[in-house]
């Protein structure tokens, strides 16, 4: 199936290469060779971000917090920073995969193309049903209702709880460390801390490994959670 796939990238040869791979492929490709370049090109709606990291001027950490609000597509960052913390921070601040230079050009055709089919199933089914309910698996998330439901049993969530929820399935896939989603739920002036958000998703797993056998919330170490895409 046609995606449309958008390269920031200032090394102009790598670009190229990836470019004639995909639209070999079939896939359109629009290319960026510098931030400001590809946060501007991100408005376009592609299906796939591939997103270097150290370019001239805006870099792609800064990228990736530009865009991430707005774009909801996945994001594979391809650096040749190869250190944990770079792929914490990546991860962290919105990408879906972190693949380090030199890398094999048939491993990331193969992650590009598993990443777009999680996508499309999951655009599949979210406008099947118009997106105000979201579905993964026996799970039902009923955004006009502010429910869940799991296999057909309601899940009773305090308003906390659904709106963390809530937000880790409108971007299933996506980390978000407990001090974005504190900040996102709870908002930047309010009193407190973000050890809260861990009890909160220590309740809910409670509440939903009561219902099913699923584990819907992931912990990713050192950085977050995240919401399991299938």
């Amino acid at each position: 199936m046609l995606s449309k796939i958008l390269i920031i990238d200032d090394e102009t040869d790598l670009v190229m290469l990836l470019k004639d791979e995909l639209e070999a492929k079939g896939h359109e490709v629009l290319t960026a060779y510098d931030g400001q370049t590809g946060i501007d090109l991100s408005q376009k709606q592609p299906d796939l971000i591939i997103l270097d990291i150290m370019m001239p001027g805006i870099d792609g950490f800064e990228v990736c917090r530009a865009i991430r609000a707005d774009v909801l597509c996945p994001v594979i960052f391809l650096s040749a920073r190869q250190s944990e913390t770079d792929k914490i921070r990546g991860l962290t601040l919105g990408g879906d995969d972190y693949i380090t230079k030199p890398f094999g050009l048939h491993e990331l055709m193969a992650k590009i193309e598993a990443n777009l089919r999680r996508e499309r199933r999951s655009q599949y089914l979210n406008a099947e049903n118009k997106r105000s309910k979201l579905y993964f698996e026996k799970l039902c998330l009923d955004m006009r209702e502010r429910t869940v439901r799991v296999d057909g049993k309601d899940i009773e969530l305090t308003k906390r709880e659904y709106d963390i929820v809530e937000l880790l399935a409108l971007h299933a896939g996506q980390v978000f460390s407990r001090e974005q989603i504190y900040e996102k739920i709870w908002g930047f002036d309010s009193e407190g801390n973000s050890s809260t958000v861990v009890e909160r998703i220590k309740k809910i797993r409670a509440k939903f490994s009561a219902a099913a056998d699923k584990e819907y919330i992931s912990t990713v170490w050192g950085i977050g959670y995240k919401w399991n895409k299938t």
